[in-house]
């Protein structure tokens, strides 16, 4: 391994990515399995994006975050998902310290900014059900662009702090991460500098992109449920019921991915239950979020039969 000196801060030239707990003799398999996924997660998302963007119907907020959503989990995946392929394919394991930072830098970014998008559409959801009668008054289009804003400025805080306190640390020891991508915790337990303080901002952090969201999420599924409870008609208990299964079901999804991966770690220091599930909320999730909307939710299963009859509203 070779190292360069920075900043007085010794640092290796590249790292090598280990990839996939999976048989070498089986590569080719798995390269074309989430080949397959990861055109479904590009192409399903694309697909989201457009009906919302064609058809004057789903011009509300909740299909203005859920357009921002279906973007955000593109550019999630595409930050881990073609590396993997490409070394996967090529059988070369390695990446460059500037490329490892950056896709460290994006991966966080894109993972804070999927955080917030779920919580803005709990608030939603929560404003449609709780207060119908001044729905339109709240959920303006200036507060949907002050929401989204707000969730790019702190998504951008939260990656850029933790990526220039990673670019400040030492790395001339081993190079090999046991992962298929620049985790962020895999290259702390690689740096020959004290990560302390990093330590206490992923923490600190976490509270702010991660817990403080899915309280603000469970929050408004209170309010929801007690909302439902009391609605007498069974009619609009199934009503509210379908316009936040599909939600729920990505909430679920892209939160009990990370609560597996924290609440319960791995046995004798081993690595593979993280990168699978690494592999569940960088591929999979992105992948089924398409599937999920299109077939539990009426609006959007009705703009896909518009647009594919040749329908598609445009007033």
């Amino acid at each position: 391994m070779s190292c360069i000196r920075r900043n007085n801060h010794s640092v290796t030239s590249e790292f090598i990515l280990l990839g996939l707990p999976i048989n070498p003799e089986l590569n080719s398999m798995y390269s074309a399995l989430f080949l397959v996924m990861y055109l479904t997660t590009v192409l399903g998302n694309l697909l989201i994006i457009l009906i919302i963007r064609l058809d004057s119907h789903l011009h509300t907020p909740m299909y203005f975050f859920l357009s921002h959503l279906a973007f955000t989990d593109i550019s999630f995946s595409s930050v881990t998902a073609p590396k993997m392929l490409m070394n996967m394919l090529t059988h070369s394991q390695s990446i460059s310290y500037t490329g490892c930072i950056s896709q460290v830098y994006f991966f966080l970014f894109f993972a804070d900014l999927d955080s917030f998008l779920l919580t803005s559409m709990a608030y939603d959801r929560y404003v449609a059900i709780c207060h119908p009668l001044h729905y339109t008054t709240i959920m303006s289009q200036s507060l949907c662009v002050l929401l989204l804003i707000v969730s790019w400025v702190l998504s951008f805080a939260s990656a850029i702090l933790h990526t220039l306190l990673l670019a400040h640390l030492s790395f001339c020891g081993s190079n090999t991460l046991p992962h298929f991508f620049c985790d962020l915790s895999a290259l702390l337990k690689l740096s020959s500098s004290d990560t302390t303080i990093n330590d206490l901002v992923i923490f600190t952090v976490g509270v702010v992109i991660i817990t403080v969201p899915l309280l603000c999420i469970l929050v408004s599924y209170g309010y929801i449920g007690a909302t439902i409870l009391r609605t007498p008609s069974i009619k609009g208990i199934f009503k509210a019921l379908s316009t936040c299964g599909s939600h729920l079901s990505v909430v679920s999804l892209y939160y009990g991915a990370i609560i597996g991966l924290y609440s319960f770690p791995s046995p004798n220091n081993s690595n593979n239950k993280d990168v699978i599930v690494a592999v569940m909320y960088t591929v999979v999730t992105p992948m089924l979020n398409p599937f999920i909307y299109s077939l539990r939710n009426r609006d959007i299963k009705g703009a896909l039969r518009n647009m594919f009859s040749g329908r598609t509203s445009s007033q």
